[in-house]
């Protein structure tokens, strides 16, 4: 089995005939690998803007790439969209995070009118393998790639990196040194299924609808800090923040707090989190800072 990790970098472009901001692809990057993550090929291609007439200022600062450049050594989107199929094929498909399958998805469907990407039969997110490996399990702050090389102790140079096929080869390397850890084909999946553009294209949002069916209320209550028994509600629950917020206070302490949780819909599930911070006084709710809320 070979494996193809990707990595793309893309500008923030706006479509006057979509009526947004398009992630416009403008690198293809990526290393192919034998079974045990040996390179056998590299691949790499400048994709020519049809959407932005400009680059942003953070994305020609990242990548050292400049607009002149894609114009005269980039090749249109969907010519780089076959060269890659064709170094792609029969392969497993790689990529740090879904970030890229989204602008794949995004950028062949705006160029073809179809969301199905022909090269993705097999897909792996090696973020989610990495996180696994290292038990990391934070649903709210997701790994970061340079983060996760310095976690693994492998050397990296900054100004390298934000080019794709550097990125791919950062990629490898800490799916390589994490590969005896778990099974990799144990988080690849089958890209072919209707159901794997269901939900790569599903858009994780948090629930603000009290009567909404994925708000499970029997979870809205708190446990006091000091003394672990039940605080009661003492107002109304409002909406703060795309959070459901309230006052508590606790009969043993004798101790207030304010109150704070959410419910983010994903695909396959509700992630639920909860904050609860003591008042100092009568009168401190105001003395409760925006970071905390």
């Amino acid at each position: 089995m070979s494996y193809v990790i990707l990595d793309l970098e893309w500008n923030g472009s706006y479509s006057k005939l979509l009526h947004k901001f398009v992630n416009e692809i403008i690198e293809f990057g990526a290393v192919k690998t034998d079974d045990e993550f040996n390179i056998i090929d590299t691949f790499s291609v400048l994709v020519t803007p049809k959407i932005g007439k400009k680059l942003s200022p953070k994305v020609k600062q990242l990548t050292k790439i400049s607009y002149d450049e894609l114009e005269q050594n980039g090749v249109p989107f969907m010519e780089a969209v076959n060269r890659f199929t064709d170094f792609a094929r029969n392969s497993v498909i790689v990529t740090w995070s879904t970030s890229d399958v989204h602008a794949l998805i995004e950028n062949y469907s705006y160029h073809t009118g179809d969301f199905h990407l022909p090269f993705l039969l097999r897909y792996c997110n090696v973020q989610e393998f990495c996180e696994a490996c290292l038990n990391i399990n934070d649903a709210s702050s997701q790994l970061g790639l340079s983060a996760c090389a310095e976690m693994l102790g492998i050397d990296f140079a900054e100004d390298e990196q934000h080019r794709a096929v550097s990125d791919a080869e950062l990629s490898l390397k800490c799916l390589k040194k994490l590969s005896q850890k778990r099974l990799i084909s144990d988080f690849v999946y089958d890209a072919g299924k209707e159901e794997f553009y269901e939900r790569m294209m599903f858009k994780t949002h948090f629930v603000t609808d009290i009567e909404s069916s994925d708000i499970d209320k029997s979870k809205m209550y708190f446990e006091c800090s000091d003394c672990g028994r039940l605080t009661k509600k003492l107002t109304s629950w409002k909406i703060h923040n795309k959070a459901f917020t309230a006052d508590f206070s606790c009969d043993n302490c004798s101790k207030k707090f304010f109150g704070r949780i959410s419910f983010k819909r994903k695909y396959d599930d509700v992630v639920v989190r909860k904050k609860l911070i003591e008042k100092k006084s009568k009168d401190s709710k105001s003395e409760i800072s925006k970071a905390e809320l």
